[in-house]
């Protein structure tokens, strides 16, 4: 099946990396020696890099527009959304996604986009889950 999805990871080997660097050139020996000589004004810090457009991070899922017609179930090759029958709506497991925006891109009502939130890692599993208004 050739959709967007194609092009867009045919256009992406063309592009340069992008990557955040780390906030210091060299990793330090001792960080609380380098972050005294931080606030001293000896030693900058990189600043932190924004996401860039079209940035693929955590999914957001507005319960309210959702209209329970599971295309995005189907089309999911991590098997990271799963249907609830009872409320007609779906759960995202974020730990299973491979965000390859798959579904936001079959949703006919938008209900799903990919938001800027990049830092997921936790200890809560519960936290991993997306099921409404996130």
């Amino acid at each position: 099946m050739i959709n967007k999805m194609l092009f867009i990871n045919i256009k992406q080997f063309f592009k340069k990396p992008f990557t955040n660097l780390f906030p210091l050139a060299h990793i330090p020996d001792h960080l609380l020696a380098v972050l005294k000589r931080v606030k001293s004004g000896e030693v900058e810090l990189n600043p932190p890099v924004p996401t860039p457009e079209g940035f693929r991070g955590r999914i957001a899922y507005d319960k309210d527009k959702c209209i329970g017609c599971r295309l995005c179930v189907r089309v999911c090759p991590a098997n990271a959304i799963s249907y609830i029958t009872e409320e007609k709506k779906i759960m995202v497991h974020v730990d299973r996604c491979c965000f390859c925006a798959q579904c936001t891109e079959i949703c006919p009502v938008q209900c799903l986009s990919m938001s800027n939130e990049f830092l997921l890692a936790s200890y809560n599993r519960k936290e991993q889950v997306v099921v409404g208004n996130n």
